[in-house]
């Protein structure tokens, strides 16, 4: 993965000029040596493709029409034009424009006209590592080699028969990912979520970074809200007290056992990013009533739910972080103040792991010379 040298601007800088944490944090990528939710499942249908990025770098996405999925660099070799133009014929991505055939490792496999050639060169683009899990697509884009020793987290509420009702939710967002990953984990900013008030008096009980992780923990009153509080059955559960974890690259949490959620971002450039929210519960109860749903009941509930509950506060979240992206823009030299400690450990643990990238490239470079 190549990084651009950066080129004087009036905005704000870029990550080798920056003078404090905030400014480094809101200009840094994310290490492409993990495994990233690209897209969901259920937007791409077999014999299509689409084109998805990972820190300006574009990407093929395509499914072949046996439902397999493959990830190759978005540009066709010929004329440099993206792939994702094209179409998928088979097992095939097929360029739109001249019709060269690339199969699922990224090998030019068909040329239509060669021109008295016997044979088709021995040509490729970079092919990535695909995995399917939990209703998402996820692509390695940083060293393959390193795609099995990284794992896409297990989540052991979601697999097997007696897994629990998750629909994802996804969203693009115009603000960089350590924006989104400060606003999930700070939990005063419940004043924002007031008319639905998912989560209040919150109090900082926890507070320790390990290694690549940042744990923390809140005492606070979880879903009181007026409507989503009937759901809840709050005579059997305490849901007082959370436990987060920014797990880089990812961020979870979890109430007493029978709410938890994981958020995955995809850095798609300094002011771009595509979330995915993942939000599952062991059960929830018929309003007004001490009955459980039934399990076969949840997945409809929960996509009632995303459309008239969670997804509208999340685009709470969405306006705020897209209004702190602007005003980062056009304050950016404005002393950072931060009261919630835990927003500085988010971004030391993310400006560190970029820093680590940086440095591993520039070694395997100065050696590659």
């Amino acid at each position: 993965m190549s990084v651009d040298i950066e080129s004087p601007s009036a905005g704000p800088p870029g990550f080798a000029n920056a003078d404090n944490l905030r400014q480094r944090a809101r200009s840094v990528g994310m290490n492409p040596d993990y495994w990233y939710a690209v897209e969901e499942v259920r937007r791409i249908n077999p014999g299509t493709v689409t084109e998805v990025v990972f820190w300006k770098q574009s990407i093929a996405l395509f499914r072949s029409e046996d439902g397999s999925f493959h990830a190759v660099e978005n540009r066709c070799l010929h004329r440099q034009i993206k792939l994702s133009l094209g179409e998928v014929e088979g097992c095939r991505l097929v360029c739109g424009y001249h019709g060269w055939e690339y199969d699922e490792d990224g090998r030019v496999a068909e040329i239509p006209d060669l021109f008295g050639r016997k044979e088709v060169p021995r040509l490729s683009v970079r092919s990535y590592p695909v995995q399917v899990r939990y209703g998402l697509v996820w692509i390695f884009p940083g060293d393959p080699a390193k795609a099995t020793e990284r794992q896409i987290p297990e989540i052991p509420e979601l697999e097997g028969p007696g897994r629990w009702a998750c629909v994802p939710l996804r969203f693009d967002l115009s603000a960089h990912h350590s924006i989104i990953i400060d606003n999930v984990s700070d939990f005063s900013h419940a004043y924002l979520h007031r008319q639905y008030r998912p989560f209040d008096g919150a109090t900082l009980t926890r507070h320790e970074t390990i290694g690549d992780d940042v744990h923390l923990a809140y005492e606070t009153r979880v879903g009181r809200g007026r409507i989503s509080g009937k759901f809840v059955d709050h005579n059997r559960l305490n849901t007082n007290h959370m436990e987060l974890c920014y797990e880089y690259p990812y961020q979870r949490s979890n109430t007493d056992d029978e709410i938890k959620h994981w958020l995955f971002v995809l850095p798609i450039d300094e002011r771009t990013t595509r979330t995915f929210f993942l939000f599952y519960f062991r059960s929830l109860k018929l309003p007004m009533l001490p009955i459980r749903i039934p399990r076969w009941a949840m997945t409809t509930v929960l996509r009632l739910a995303n459309r008239m509950l969670i997804g509208p506060l999340l685009s709470q979240d969405r306006w705020a972080v897209e209004a702190e992206q602007t005003g980062y823009e056009k304050n950016w030299e404005a002393p950072p103040i931060e009261v919630n400690p835990v927003v500085r450990s988010f971004q030391q643990v993310t400006v560190r792991k970029w820093q680590e990238y940086l440095d591993r490239d520039a070694a395997a470079t100065s050696i590659d010379a």
